[in-house]
C-alpha cells in the first residue's frame, strides 16, 4: 500500500498561477508563477488562457526537477459554477469540466483549476479534484431570505480557508468538526463570516456584497442612498461596481488597502486612520455576534482568520467585543495551497470520497421539476 502520496496543488488568481508539490501533507516546494497583462490581454476571457497556463506551470515543474510522472493526484483550487455544489472534494468529470468552462454566473479565474488538474491528470490516468469551491452553497433556506425576493442571498465566501480553520479548531477542541458549532470571520481583502453548523456553513455574508467594510470594499451600505447614487450620473455599471469592490473600505477612507500602514499612521496620532480602523473591528463584530443567533446562542468557539488577523491589535479589539458568546480561536493567514493538499489526501487514503457534481446537477434538476 502507498503511505506516500505526491500531489501537485494548483491556484490560479487573475494575474498568477500558485503551485505547490506536496508529499502528503508536508510542501516540498511552492512557486507563484506571475502573468503579466499584456501576456492575459491576448486571451479573450480567461477560459481561453488555459493552454497558456498549463504551458507555464509545466515549465516551472520541470524547472525544479520535477515530473508529473511522478504524482499521485492533482487539485485544483474550485471555481465557480451554475448550480453551486455543497462543500467538499470533488473529482473533476466531464460534467463538473462542461460548468467549469461555462463561467456562469460569472467568469472566475479559479475555474481553471479544475481544468488544468484534469488536463495534467487525464493522461497520466490519475485523479484530478477540486475541492471546497468559493461558490459553495450549504445555506440554510432561511437564510437566504433578504426582504426582496428579486435578490435572495448568494453563497460566496473563502470556503477553503474556512472548512480548514474548522478541522483544524475540532481537533484542538477534541471533537468531530461535522458536529461542531463555529462563527467564522475569514479577514483577508475581503470579509467571509459565517455561521458554520454540523459541518455546512448555513449562514453568511457574500464577500463582494455585504457585512462589514474591509481593507478594499464597502460592505453593507446604505440601499436608498445606494440607489441614488447609481442614478446620479457619475458612475457607469462597471465603475460603481470597482468602487464598492476594491475602491472602498480602507481605501475609500485612507487611501490603501494595507493594514499595516494604517496602523503604523494611527501610532503617529492619525485620528481619522484610527477612527476607520477601530470602525472596521466594531462591524467584524457585529457580524459576528449577528450569527450567534443563528445559532441559537449555541457557539463552541469563535474563530478569526485571513491576513488580516496577524495584526494582534485588531484581533483583540474584535475579541474584546465577541469573547463572551464564546471562546476565540485564532489562526492568522490562509494555507489554501495545504488546505487543498490536505483534501487530495484524505480521498487518497479512504478516509473521504469524492464527490460527483453530476449528483449535484441532477439533483438541482429533480427540485426544479418539484
Amino acid at each position: 500500500m502507498n503511505l506516500t502520496f505526491d500531489i501537485l496543488v494548483i491556484n490560479p488568481g487573475s494575474t498568477s498561477t500558485k503551485i505547490a508539490w506536496y508529499k502528503n501533507d508536508v510542501e516540498v516546494w511552492a512557486k507563484t508563477i506571475r502573468h503579466s497583462l499584456e501576456e492575459l490581454s491576448k486571451f479573450d476571457g480567461v477560459i481561453k488562457q488555459l493552454d497558456f497556463r498549463l504551458g507555464a506551470v509545466e515549465g516551472a515543474v520541470k524547472e525544479m526537477g520535477y515530473s508529473y510522472d511522478m504524482l499521485d493526484a492533482v487539485i485544483g483550487r474550485g471555481g465557480i459554477v451554475d448550480p453551486p455544489m455543497p462543500g467538499g472534494v470533488y473529482e473533476v468529470e466531464e460534467v463538473l469540466i462542461e460548468h467549469l468552462k461555462m463561467c456562469k454566473p460569472w467568469e472566475h479565474a479559479s475555474n481553471l483549476g479544475g481544468l488544468m488538474a484534469n488536463a495534467i491528470a487525464g493522461p497520466r490516468n490519475i485523479p484530478a479534484f477540486i475541492a471546497d469551491s468559493v461558490a459553495t452553497d450549504e445555506l440554510d433556506d432561511i437564510a437566504r431570505i433578504t426582504g426582496l425576493p428579486e435578490l435572495p442571498k448568494c453563497s460566496l465566501a473563502h470556503t477553503l480557508n474556512i472548512k480548514s480553520v474548522v478541522r483544524k479548531a475540532a481537533k484542538e477542541l477534541g471533537g468531530d468538526w461535522r458536529k461542531l458549532r463555529f462563527i467564522v470571520a475569514h479577514l483577508g481583502g475581503g470579509f467571509s463570516i459565517c455561521a458554520h453548523r454540523d459541518g455546512r456553513m448555513v449562514d453568511l455574508n457574500n464577500a463582494n456584497e455585504n457585512g462589514p467594510f474591509s481593507p478594499e470594499r464597502a460592505g453593507t451600505v446604505p440601499s436608498g442612498d445606494l440607489v441614488r447614487l447609481c442614478y446620479s450620473g457619475k458612475y457607469n455599471i462597471k465603475g460603481l461596481r470597482r468602487k464598492l469592490v476594491g475602491e472602498s473600505g480602507f481605501v475609500g477612507y485612507l487611501g490603501t488597502n494595507d493594514v499595516r500602514e494604517v496602523k503604523e499612521r494611527v501610532k503617529k496620532g492619525d485620528e481619522k486612520a484610527a477612527l476607520v480602523y477601530r470602525a472596521m473591528a466594531l462591524q467584524v463584530a457585529k457580524e459576528i455576534a449577528s450569527y450567534s443567533a443563528t445559532l441559537e446562542g449555541e457557539v463552541d468557539a469563535i474563530i478569526l482568520t485571513g491576513g488580516v488577523v496577524y495584526d494582534e491589535d485588531f484581533a483583540a479589539m474584535v475579541t474584546e467585543r465577541v469573547q463572551w458568546i464564546a471562546p476565540v480561536l485564532v489562526y492568522p493567514g490562509e494555507n489554501e495551497m495545504k488546505s487543498l493538499a490536505e483534501n487530495a489526501l484524505r480521498v487518497l487514503r479512504g478516509e473521504e470520497k469524492a464527490a460527483s457534481y453530476a449528483d449535484v446537477v441532477r439533483n438541482y434538476k429533480e427540485r426544479e421539476v418539484v
